[in-house]
Parts: C-alpha cells; structure tokens; sequence
C-alpha cells in the first residue's frame, strides 16, 4: 500500500496537470460587430435591432456553437450605441474594424446610419449583412461588400396603396408627407410613382426638415386636398407627430397608412385610440406563411422563441426579425465556407439564395434583396393589431374607410 499510494497520487497529479491543457482550450470564436441606435431619435427601433441580433447569438452559443468544417465556433457580438447619428455610426464601424478586429459587421438601424456604415465597411472589405437600411441609394454606389435584406424603399407602401384599392376602387386621390432624408424620400416618390401607375392622382407630395416637431403647416396644405388617402414616409417619431397633427386640424381622409411605425408597440402606447384604424407597411409578421431554411423555421416559431427571450417585449416589431435574418443569412454563407475568410464568405453571400423565417433572401447584382414583399397591418378598436394584406395570410378584414366619427 505504501507503494502504490505515492503513484497513485502522482498519477493524479499528472492528470489534473494535463487536463487543463486537453480540455480547457478555449474554443475559437468568430466575432461579428455593429453601431446601434441606442439613444437619439430611434432609440425604440434600435433596441429591437439589439435584441434580433443577441437572439440569434445566444441560439448558437448554447446549441454548441457554429460548426464550419466540423470545427465548432462561439459566437461574440460586439456593439456601440451610435447615437441615431450616421457620423457616429461611421466612427463605431471604424473603430470595430480597426480596434476591435471584427471579422464581420451587421447593420445599424436606418438607411442614413447604414449608408455610412456601408462606406467603411467598403473600404475595410468587411462583409455586412443589414436588415435595416431600405434605401436604394445604399446600393447605387458599387458597394461589393454591403448585402441588405430589407425589401427595398421605393416598394414599401405599394401595398396600402394595393389593398385601399382593393376595398375601394373608387378611391382616386392621395397625398403623402415626408421626412427630408433618403429613406422617407425613396418611400414616397416611389409610393407616388405606383400611385400613378395604379391610376390614382397624387395632389399633394411635400417634405418636411429632419427633427421638425410641427408638421401642421404641410397637413393644412393636405387637408384643402381632401385626400382619399394619407400616406407617411418616415420613422415612429415621425408617424405619431402626423396623427396627432391630423387629427388636431381634423384632416380626415378615409384611410392613412405609414412606412414605419404602426408595427411597434410604441405606437399604440403613445396615441392610444388615436391609432385606431392606421395602416402600416412592415417587412414581416408572425402571421406570414414563409417555411424557412434555418433554426426557426416558420414565422410563428420565430415569434414564440423571441417572446420566450424577451417577454418584456409586449410584441414584435419586424426590425428584430429582420436583425436575427441577417445573422441566418451571415451563418448560412458561413457554414458554406467553412472557415472565416471574409472574400470567401462575401462571394457566398453575393450566391444566397434562400428561404428564411424572415420571407425570401435573394442578392440582385447591387447586394439589394428587391424581390421581397411587403405586408400590411392595421390597428382595430379591441387593441389588437392584425396582418390584413396580403389577403391570403390577412388576420382580419381592413376597416375602410375610418369610420366619419375618428
């Protein structure tokens, strides 16, 4: 016994003294960044960006991790609160380049802050994959390295105009507001543009100064228009300031629908019944028919998943489906490769063809996603808000026109 317990307790030794060495090796990770609206104007819609992003992140670091050529990768997500300003975006996408030696970025919120996320990444020749930037102007400058998911902005409210006339082909007039910044314009000439294909007059088309707080001398210009149709092209702030204006000079036209907005919780929140029966583009909804090629599959599981993490999130905007498609998107050019080579990886993501929880994900030449849909919700009286365009996936039936007494 004497013997034996002495190379018993060395052996011991060397096992523990080895262990650390065979086992404890930390894994290899692959570190993806992005500049976020965390503060500033669109702070609410930034937080979903976040979130959509960390889901996707958590889902594969505790299923193990992205496994590229049988070799299993954590995942790190790195951001910074870009201020909802595009110069500071700029600096942050630098600095994760530069300082923080990110191998790939994804986008922040809006197509302002993206399109000069988009320059340094071009410069850098760092892949980015971005769901929230929806300006064609993004993808009009040759950029190889910027692939965006977002149906693009010239489209987004082709479907209010579609279903109005679908509930009332009478309808004959409309008018649209805007904010003066690429985005909103890009919304409402190419809403004015469909318009006038679908047979409609646009009476009206006017643009307001970034940050104004009183958008009522351009809504009094509407109001002697008497339009059929009201259309807004901006963000959240931007809707809620054209309701309660509206309503305050009593512009009444028998439908009005937004680019951005109605789909978020906050919309309801600040207007209160105010929201009733307001019309509002989004990307996505958990009521959509898509089978996709990923972790979640359906946009209902997607919806449950994301409640399950985030129950504090009393709904979900498309902006957080949108943020988790994009790393669907990033894994699936990834697992193709098989290891973290960003010109690898770029030219995977240039070929993505794929069905995603999200809709449909297919790269034109300029790294647009242009052959994606739109759908429409609308606000009814209960509180609730329902998909109601496309017709074949709608909840509800629209209520049209808003009744004479809203």
């Amino acid at each position: 016994m004497h013997r034996i317990f002495p190379i018993t307790v060395l052996l011991l030794l060397l096992l523990a003294a080895c262990a650390p060495i065979a086992g404890g090796t930390e894994p290899p990770t692959i570190t993806i960044g992005a500049a976020i609206s965390l503060t500033g104007k669109t702070f609410k819609e930034g937080e979903y960006v976040r979130d959509g992003y960390q889901l996707w992140v958590d889902t594969i670091n505790e299923r193990g991790g992205l496994l590229l050529h049988g070799r299993s990768y954590q995942v790190r997500l790195i951001y910074y609160d870009d201020e909802s300003r595009p110069q500071r975006t700029a600096e942050l996408v630098e600095r994760l380049i530069v300082e923080d030696g990110v191998d790939f970025l994804v986008g922040p919120y809006a197509s302002e802050p993206t399109a000069a996320a988009a320059e340094v990444a071009e410069r850098h020749r760092v892949p980015m994959v971005e769901p929230n930037g929806a300006a064609e102007s993004i993808f009009n400058n040759g950029y190889r390295y910027t692939f965006g998911l977002q149906t693009p902005a010239p489209a987004y409210l082709r479907g209010i105009i579609d279903l109005v006339l679908l509930r009332d082909p009478t309808a004959h007039t409309v008018a649209i507001i805007g904010e003066d910044e690429s985005f909103s314009r890009e919304v409402a000439r190419g809403a004015a543009e469909y318009a006038d294909e679908r047979g409609m007059q646009v009476v009206s088309i006017a643009f307001y100064p970034p940050e104004t707080q009183d958008v009522s001398p351009w809504l009094a210009t509407v109001k002697g228009e008497s339009p059929d149709l009201l259309l807004g092209a901006g963000h959240l702030q931007d809707a809620l300031l054209v309701v309660r204006q509206s309503r305050a000079i009593g512009l009444r036209p028998k439908a009005m629908g937004f680019s951005v907005g109605p789909s978020t919780p906050q919309f309801r929140r600040h207007l209160g019944a105010e929201a009733d029966y307001i019309l509002g583009a989004t990307q996505w909804t958990s009521a959509l028919a898509y089978a996709g090629e990923d972790l979640w599959g359906t946009p209902a599981a997607y919806a449950a998943a994301f409640r399950a993490r985030y129950p504090q999130h009393s709904e979900i905007a498309y902006q957080a489906a949108e943020s988790t498609a994009a790393l669907v998107v990033l894994q699936r050019a990834l697992e193709q490769v098989g290891q973290v080579d960003r010109e690898a990886v770029r030219d995977a993501l240039a070929a993505t063809d794929m069905m995603t929880f999200f809709g449909p994900v297919r790269f034109d030449a300029r790294g647009a996603n242009s052959s994606k849909p739109m759908a429409v919700e609308q606000l009814h009286p209960n509180g609730m808000k329902y998909t109601v365009f496309p017709v074949e996936v709608a909840e509800r039936a629209a209520i049209y026109p808003i009744p004479a007494a809203r």
